[in-house]
């Protein structure tokens, strides 16, 4: 199992950020270079508890799908987004939120199994972990400059 943590400093009020970090209309913006969408389930607005969204997008040429549930929430400073099915065997990212001097301290915990063995486990070590830490930050970078746009609107 390989673990990412990407820790990420934000002008901005926890409600703010976490709104974002569910919003799906947001996630889709924030991934526009893999041509990332919702095709079913919750495919627009802010996902909650228990609901489930399937995705599908471009990654190494390839056009995926991957559904993944919220399965813990709990608003304004957590929320768990599980792969139920998809091409990682596993995964589980959790989305966190502290506030700390009218900022907002926005940990992503990203915990996922690699498929097809020894060869998933080889792939994993020379590029996916790698892709998924870029991921993760690309969208971390959109999710703090939107949330500070808006905080100097308000």
């Amino acid at each position: 199992m390989s673990f990412i943590e990407i820790k990420t400093i934000i002008n901005a009020d926890v409600q703010t950020c976490f709104d974002l970090a569910r919003n799906i209309d947001f996630h889709t913006a924030s991934l526009k270079h893999s041509n990332e969408k919702a095709i079913a389930g919750k495919t627009s607005g802010l996902i909650e508890l228990n609901e489930w969204v399937t995705w599908e997008a471009k990654h190494f040429g390839i056009t995926q799908q991957l559904t993944s549930k919220i399965t813990e929430f709990e608003s304004p400073d957590y929320f768990v987004d599980e792969m139920v099915s998809g091409v990682f065997k596993s995964f589980r990212h959790e989305h966190i939120f502290q506030s700390e001097n009218s900022k907002t301290l926005m940990i992503d915990r990203f915990q996922f199994e690699s498929p097809f063995g020894i060869i998933g486990k080889l792939a994993n070590m020379i590029f996916l972990k790698r892709y998924m830490t870029n991921l993760l930050t690309t969208r971390n970078a959109f999710l703090k400059k939107t949330a500070e746009e808006l905080s100097h609107i308000q």
